[in-house]
């Protein structure tokens, strides 16, 4: 599936590289006259390279699996999807130079978001100023709906909900919720930052007190600072943001420095492969998700959230992190906005895109007038026995909190 990867260094490595990385979906592809080009720069390198790998995956399994069944019919005519993709190196300035290129230099007239929401943020303004329609699916800072972006929409669940689950099961297992001591570790990002606002807004929703409040640096090394704060003043809950990284960095230190807590909330854990890196030491600790396969919704494109995560791990080896599930779902909301559009006009386009409604296996999509998908809720799961299980929403719900975290 898709094409062979090359290795390139040096800056005409690069070059050569962007060019090179043009993706055609395919089968039946061939039998159809014209195609659809969507572009998308995409962190194929760098601190986001393996998100990016998977919003790259994601992409490429729902363009194909929409090319098999026909393609996209608009106005009575069939094409098939095509996708560009360009190397972001996980920098923003980058990822804004070839929303530029993509647009202005290679005609593409769609945009397939990048991963993160600092990308995200800094391609807004380009696709916005050339009226280009953007799917986005990896980029969940709040701040990017209050802008009053015509053509930005976004299929995932926003920032300020990622750990609201933990601190709201924090609540439920607490004698009194106002007694509850909260620490938090955010990296100093877009999308952290707004996971934080949004964890202060929960806290103080239930009357909680946060005892640590650290920001961490983009590098994510070491927050060993931080953790000899927890050390000593033992909170209740931990909470943790920081992409991939930073959920591997938490549970590799809390290990090592044989710190013991009742609960601790991540984002990002299966990126982060966890279980796959940690093996028990991963054990009891929860885990924002924007989609889990136990889900019950289901499409007549991939079946059931089951079935995408079947035909995903046949197809690369692995089980499906939400990130790749999101990416597949952009794809098929562009699908449908080009059906209901009846025309390839981004204008047009853009409008189909304001009124979609749809179920797909990820979930409910629906856009608010800033181009959020207020549809769909967040999803929790813990590590239980070495799985992944979700314990939040109530329904579906596959398993019981083990509270504290490390009780069997």
């Amino acid at each position: 599936m898709g094409m062979a990867r090359r290795k390139w260094t040096g800056k005409a490595g690069r070059a050569a590289l962007t060019a090179a990385l043009i993706w055609a979906a395919f089968q039946p592809g061939a039998a159809l006259a014209e195609s659809i080009r969507l572009g998308s720069a995409i962190s194929l390198t760098g601190k986001y390279s393996t998100n990016g790998d998977f919003t790259q995956k994601g992409y490429d399994l729902a363009a194909k699996a929409i090319n098999e069944r026909g393609g996209v019919e608009v106005a009575g005519k069939k094409y098939t999807l095509e996708i560009v993709y360009y190397d972001d190196e996980s920098t923003p300035a980058r990822g804004a130079q070839l929303a530029e290129r993509l647009i202005a230099q290679d005609g593409v007239q769609y945009i397939l978001g990048p991963y993160s929401s600092g990308l995200t943020k800094a391609m807004a303004p380009v696709t916005e100023k050339y009226g280009v329609p953007m799917v986005e699916a990896n980029g969940a800072s709040v701040s990017l709906f209050t802008e009053g972006y015509r053509y930005l929409f976004a299929v995932l669940s926003t920032t300020e909900q990622y750990l609201q689950p933990v601190v709201d099961l924090a609540a439920k297992v607490a004698d009194d919720p106002s007694r509850v001591r909260v620490a938090g570790a955010f990296e100093n990002d877009p999308f952290s930052q707004d996971v934080q606002n949004g964890v202060l807004a929960d806290i103080k929703r239930h009357s909680m007190k946060m005892v640590i409040e650290d920001k961490l640096p983009p590098e994510l090394n070491d927050m060993s600072a931080t953790l000899a704060k927890v050390r000593a003043l033992r909170p209740d809950v931990l909470l943790v943001s920081g992409h991939a990284r930073g959920a591997a960095l938490a549970v590799r230190q809390l290990s090592d420095m044989r710190i013991e807590l009742p609960m601790v909330g991540l984002t990002h854990c299966d990126s982060a492969q966890i279980i796959e890196k940690f093996g028990e030491k991963a054990e009891g600790f929860l885990c924002a998700a924007q989609w889990a396969p136990a889900l019950k919704y289901s499409d007549p494109l991939f079946g059931s959230a089951a079935d995408f995560a079947r035909l995903y791990e046949e197809t690369y080896g692995a089980p499906p992190p939400y990130q790749a599930a999101e990416s597949a779902a952009a794809v098929m909301v562009f699908a449908d906005a080009f059906e209901r559009a009846g025309t390839l006009d981004p204008k047009a386009v853009r409008d189909a895109l304001a009124e979609t409604d749809m179920m797909t296996f990820y979930g409910p999509i629906r856009f608010d007038e800033s181009g959020k998908n207020v549809a769909k809720p967040m999803v929790l799961y813990q590590v239980q026995d070495g799985e992944y299980k979700v314990v939040y929403p109530p329904e579906p719900a596959e398993a019981e909190l083990r509270y504290p975290m490390h009780a069997r």
